[in-house]
Parts: structure tokens; C-alpha cells; sequence
């Protein structure tokens, strides 16, 4: 097996295409190549990155700009990404009119490169029948809220293979970091940084409650038992908690509130929440907010701030957010494209964390197989190509590349197989 370091991670542009490269060191490899120089391999677009994140602050309020100012300096995003915005701070629900204008301004300063947002707040939540995640995302429109037990319009980006929902579908998935301190805010982002290519073996836990109303996700236990086993233990119980547990990395449940959080180790990059009325009501919640699963370790949770009843679409999908998430996108997609009626609902958490984005060599007798979650099934080009002068690293869409095989990616073989002879740079693109 070859000793391999993923250093360093950005994005390049190539005819409107975003593309991962991630740097290789370490790698000796028998050909013409010189043992100390560094390949560097481009992998498919898989997630969102830095530079398409936009975060917006609330001006005036302290903690709203230090954590959005901490966000930008932890993940390296543009400072031409942050925003201040004006909105009473101390409303839980910020009126559509005041809401639309702002909306406008955002919308105004942000370029077509921007794919997502970031809100650097906890309060207000929700804009009229909205939540303040979804009237980000979508604007203010009155078909995402429901009156009484009803269904609301459902979003095209649920469960889709889109990598740039702006350009895709005209609207910014938008996720909070909310947090009661600045500090907590950055113990989450540090997680989600942490958990980037950290390819966890977590544990998974399903709860089935005493509360049958809440437990309505349990139909998806089954599925996901057989689908994830046996990359992650699943943990499908019948309890209104779990207590003393570590390793976790999925934590799905649904109950008014959950006892024993603080017995419980989340892995970075961790997704936790519970399936009741209220739990987006992020502030002055009679139920359980969802910012208490970021104080108890996860990076990323949800929770309504309306009443949704207990429509499945309304919650996330824990089948469909663990199998984009495991397949390298990042939080705030695989989070995003798990819920089909989202209107309701605010996310909360990291969103840039991708703890499955990268990949492992492992040499096989005289080649090198490639593995990663990112490469799903079907065809794919391997290109190759030469470094700038001085061996510095060069975008794709500069240089000049050559393809020098295809190969099929299938359950039976998910690996791409490079070959002698070794080329300093390669790039790996589906068909």
C-alpha cells in the first residue's frame, strides 16, 4: 500500500467546470518519474467549494460579523463573498417586505459563481411562513408554507446529481451557522474542517422512539441497514435515546427532545437530528433546538420552524442525505437534497464539511489503483499532462492534455487503474 497526503485542496476552472485537485506527496512510483516529485491528480467536481460559498452577516450585531469574519479567515473564502445585511436581531421573524429588500441586495452583490449561502446568525429564523434557511435559498414564496397540515411546493434539487445549484436551478441552498457564542460557532466550523477527507468509518444510529408520531423515518431503517453495512455500523434501536456511545457519525431519531447528548463523542463531520414540530425554532423553542446537537459535538442538524406535521418530506431523508454525503458531496448538499419540501425548514451546521471527498492509492502489483467515493459508476477518461515549468501546479484548462485510456468504474470494480508509465499530472473525467 502506498503512503499517500493529501495537502492541499482548491479549484480550477475549466469552460465554467469546477474541478478538485487534491496534491499527492509520497508517492514512489517504478517509472521514468523521479521519486521526490509530487503528481498532482483532478478528480470530478464532487462538492462545493470556498469560493462558491457566500456568507452574509447581520449588520450591526457583533457576533453575526465575528463569526462570519471567523468563517471567511477558517476556510479561505474571497472577501468579496462577505456580506452585511440589515435585519432586526432581536425578532425571531423578520417581515417579507423588510426581508425582500435585503434579499435584493444580497442578490445584487453576489456573482453567478456564487451556488450557495451562509448565514452567520441565529436570530431571526424564519421570514413570515418561511424559514430564514428556505426564503434565502428560494426568496420569499408563499407555495413553500402551509396552513395547517398541509404540503408544501417541492424543490428540484431534491436528491439530484447537480454540483452547482445556482447554475442548475436558480436558487442558493442556504444553511446557518448558528451558534449562542462565537466560540461555538468555531468549534463547529473546526470539525467540519477537520472532517474533510477524513474518510470515517463512523457509526450510524437509527432511533425508533416511544414517540410513534415522531418515528415515521423508521420505514428508511431497512434500506439504509443493507445499503451502508458494511462500510459503517448500523444501529438501528428501539429507544428514546442513546447513552455513552462514540464513533458517531449519523445520529437520526425523532422525539420532542433528546436525553443524554452530553454522554455521546461525534466524529467531525457528523449529522444529528431529531424529527419533531420545532426543532428550527433555533432561539425560544418549547422543544428541543437543533443548535443543541451542534453543542454536543455534530456538525450539521436541522429542524422546522413551523409547524410541519409529520410529513416525511418535510425532514430530511436519512437514506438520501448519507448516500450523497458518502458519495463526496459536501453538508449543505447532502443535507439540501434529502428534504423535498424544505420550505419549513432551517439548516444548521459547517456547510463546506466533506469528510468523503478524497481519495487513497493503493498499489497493486505493477500498477496503482485509485479509489474514492467520488468516482460512482460508469465510464471514465484519464488524461494526462506535464507540469508548468519550475514543477509549480498548473489549472487543466492550460494545458495541453492527452487521453490515454478509458475505463469502466462498476460495483465489482470501483477503482481507477493507472499503468505504467507514471506522468506528473493526470486527470480523471466521467463520460
Amino acid at each position: 500500500m502506498l503512503t499517500v497526503i493529501a495537502i492541499g485542496i482548491s479549484g480550477c476552472i475549466q469552460q465554467q467546470k469546477y474541478w478538485l485537485i487534491i496534491f499527492i506527496v509520497n508517492l514512489a512510483l517504478h517509472s521514468a518519474l523521479p521519486t521526490h516529485a509530487a503528481p498532482f491528480i483532478e478528480l470530478p467536481k464532487a462538492n462545493l467549494q470556498a469560493h462558491e460559498l457566500g456568507v452574509i452577516y447581520l449588520k450591526g450585531n457583533l457576533k453575526s460579523e465575528r463569526i462570519a469574519r471567523s468563517y471567511q479567515r477558517l476556510r479561505a473564502i474571497p472577501a468579496a463573498n462577505i456580506i452585511g445585511i440589515s435585519l432586526d436581531d432581536q425578532k425571531v421573524n423578520a417581515s417579507p417586505g423588510k426581508f425582500a429588500v435585503q434579499k435584493r441586495i444580497v442578490d445584487a452583490l453576489l456573482g453567478p459563481h456564487i451556488q450557495a449561502l451562509a448565514l452567520a446568525w441565529d436570530q431571526p429564523y424564519r421570514v413570515g411562513c418561511m424559514s430564514m434557511s428556505a426564503a434565502f435559498a428560494f426568496g420569499y414564496d408563499a407555495d413553500f408554507c402551509a396552513s395547517g397540515c398541509q404540503k408544501t411546493k417541492h424543490s428540484a434539487y431534491y436528491h439530484s446529481s447537480s454540483t452547482a445549484p445556482f447554475t442548475d436551478f436558480n436558487f442558493r441552498p442556504t444553511m446557518m451557522l448558528a451558534a449562542t457564542t462565537v466560540e461555538n460557532a468555531e468549534s463547529f466550523i473546526m470539525r467540519g474542517i477537520k472532517s474533510d477527507d477524513s474518510q470515517p468509518r463512523g457509526d450510524v444510529y437509527l432511533l425508533q422512539t416511544s414517540d410513534n408520531s415522531r418515528s415515521v423515518r423508521k420505514i428508511f431503517y431497512p434500506t439504509i441497514k443493507d445499503a451502508f453495512e458494511p462500510q459503517h455500523a448500523v444501529n438501528i434501536v428501539s429507544s428514546d435515546s442513546i447513552v455513552d456511545r462514540s464513533n458517531i457519525l449519523f445520529y437520526f431519531t425523532g422525539i420532542k427532545s433528546v436525553p443524554h447528548l452530553d454522554t455521546l463523542n461525534f466524529l467531525p463531520g457528523a449529522i444529528a437530528d431529531h424529527l419533531t414540530s420545532y426543532g428550527g425554532r433555533l432561539t425560544d423553542s418549547t422543544q428541543m433546538s437543533a443548535m443543541r446537537w451542534l453543542e454536543a459535538g455534530a456538525t450539521g442538524s436541522y429542524g422546522t420552524a413551523l409547524e410541519p406535521c409529520n410529513f416525511l418530506e418535510k425532514f430530511p431523508n436519512p437514506l438520501i442525505a448519507m448516500w450523497h454525503y458518502n458519495k463526496g458531496a459536501s453538508l449543505i448538499e447532502s443535507y439540501w437534497k434529502s428534504v423535498q419540501m424544505p420550505g419549513q425548514g432551517n439548516f444548521i451546521g459547517e456547510p463546506l464539511a466533506s469528510p468523503f471527498s478524497g481519495y487513497r492509492l493503493v498499489r497493486w502489483k505493477n500498477t496503482v489503483r485509485l479509489y474514492s467515493p467520488i468516482l460512482r459508476q460508469g465510464q471514465y477518461s484519464i488524461l494526462v499532462g506535464q507540469l508548468a515549468s519550475g514543477g509549480l501546479p498548473m489549472p487543466s484548462y492550460l494545458r495541453q492534455l492527452n487521453t490515454i485510456a478509458t475505463q469502466r468504474v462498476s460495483q465489482a470494480k470501483n477503482y481507477i487503474e493507472l499503468k505504467p508509465p507514471y506522468y506528473p499530472f493526470y486527470r480523471i473525467e466521467r463520460l
